[in-house]
């Protein structure tokens, strides 16, 4: 049984800068994780984090062996 993959990465966006999301100027976010990969994934995963501040905070991503998202989760 193959395990899933956890990736971590800090992010910071502002909330002007999470807008072009809602304006349809961006559908994506791209991020460097810890181990060095960057990865993109659909704006709409960290909806649920937003506040008057941005989106701030260190973030772990699970996917399947596939690379299909499961979820995604503040953690500090």
């Amino acid at each position: 049984m193959t395990q899933h993959q956890h990736i971590r990465f800090a992010l910071k966006l502002s909330y002007d800068q999470y807008l072009k999301v809602y304006q349809g100027i961006a559908k994506n976010v791209t991020v460097v994780a810890d181990d060095g990969r960057r990865i993109a994934f659909p704006a709409g995963r960290i909806q649920s984090f937003l506040t008057k501040q941005g989106i701030n905070g260190y973030f772990e991503m699970e996917l399947t062996p596939e690379n299909k998202f499961v979820n995604i989760k503040k953690l500090k």
